[in-house]
């Protein structure tokens, strides 16, 4: 979640969508993200929309949070009116989630069964730091109904750790996630960090290496980018760290793929890996095909039936707002057939099975021609109808991308 908020028209004060909104409302698979913006400290990296407790001053904490983040979705159920839309996927993102207790979590889990129910097989993932959780929370964490694990192990080695301001120490992710398995949850991810200055290519084999030995049953991977206004952006600017280099960061990927792959876990999206099929990040995939969510808390973004909205950024107010009764949200915009077109094709390339290729212009299907031939799109899936990226492709993904859409 970005710290900067894009421009947009005003919001209704109320959170009322359009009625053609409405009226589309349920025909999607539907989703809930939870925002908890708190951390211990901020990694130097980051530019998410997070806050210390020193940075948050008074009326917001983490023991008010939940009170807070259960107005807005009672505020949602009321803005969806009658619509059927029990949320398929619930994640909990952040900051630091498990900065919560694990009884404010089950209380926020509740709320959303209660107003918008919760289908049977529902997904509900919690992100946590190695540092934030123990055998104990996570029991609870899992009794309070998540059942899925997201932590963020980042790399496996102490000096990569301390640059990127990690807090864990190499060994804890892989505790953590015994200890997960020892609570009963069935799917437990590891987030990895790539090309990260003073990383070598043994640093991030043994990251890898480590995130295997745990038998996790899916590996998110993600090359370090440097963003505008973070401490991590002006060392570089400074020299003090050197900038990622980009031919690194594709080795980086192409071994990360290789050491996956090799050991069972299948890419199905571009930074992706998993086990088995229903080991995918449902939620994650529920934004890569356009589906709908609610986004709960501070900064947090929303879609529902091609209207986008996004919430004001400090916790301070976003809470003033829902206490006086009203959206929390900043601003929105109203997405034409034509840029719901875009959007699909820009994220669905971005998965192992493509996106079709109806979705393209006539000079967007020439591209994925001309992208088959050069070997950055499978010859088999191209003759299906469908533009899927190879293992090259992946590496130019975002070039591909923007070709389909010429």
């Amino acid at each position: 979640m970005p710290s900067t908020l894009p421009d947009g028209e005003p919001a209704p004060l109320d959170g009322a969508l359009p009625d053609a909104a409405l009226a589309a409302a349920g025909r999607q698979p539907f989703g809930v993200y939870v925002h908890v913006p708190f951390c211990a400290t901020r990694c130097g990296y980051c530019d998410f929309n997070t806050y210390t407790a020193a940075e948050l001053g008074g009326g917001v904490s983490t023991d008010t949070y939940a009170d807070i983040a259960v107005a807005e979705i009672r505020l949602a159920r009321r803005a969806l009116g009658a619509a059927e839309m029990p949320a398929r996927t619930v994640f909990f993102g952040g900051g630091t989630p498990t900065l919560l207790a694990p009884a404010d979590i089950g209380r926020l889990l509740r709320a959303v069964a209660d107003e918008f129910g919760l289908a049977a097989d529902a997904e509900v993932t919690v992100e946590a730091n190695p540092e934030s959780v123990d055998a104990r929370y996570l029991a609870d964490l899992r009794a309070a109904g998540a059942n899925r694990l997201s932590l963020g192990m980042q790399s496996a080695r102490a000096h990569v750790l301390a640059t990127l301001d990690r807090r864990h120490t190499p060994g804890r992710p892989q505790q953590c996630v015994a200890d997960a398995r020892a609570a009963g949850f069935a799917q437990v991810s590891l987030d990895l960090i790539y090309g990260t200055p003073g990383e070598s290519d043994d640093d991030w084999r043994a990251s890898l290496d480590a995130a295997l030995g745990c038998e996790v049953d899916h590996v998110s991977a993600y090359a370090l980018i440097v963003e505008d206004g973070t401490r991590l952006a002006a060392d570089v600017r400074r020299g003090r760290l050197p900038a990622p280099d980009d031919d690194v960061l594709a080795d980086r990927y192409l071994l990360a793929d290789e050491v996956l792959s090799s050991a069972g876990l299948r890419w199905y999206e571009i930074s992706n890996w998993a086990r088995t099929p229903a080991a995918r990040s449902r939620h994650n995939l529920a934004y890569w095909c356009s589906h709908d969510w609610w986004g709960i808390g501070p900064g947090a973004h929303s879609h529902v039936a091609g209207v986008r909205w996004w919430n004001v950024k400090h916790p301070s107010a976003y809470a003033e707002r829902l206490a006086a009764g009203r959206s929390p949200a900043h601003a929105r915009e109203l997405l034409d057939d034509e840029a719901r077109r875009w959007e699909r094709v820009l994220l669905g390339v971005r998965l192992v099975e493509g996106v079709s290729l109806s979705e393209l212009t006539a000079s967007g299907r020439r591209a994925a021609e001309r992208a088959a031939g050069e070997g950055l799109l499978d010859p088999a899936s191209y003759a299906e109808g469908r533009a899927a990226l190879t293992l090259r492709g992946r590496l130019l993904g975002d070039a591909v991308a923007r070709d389909l859409l010429d």
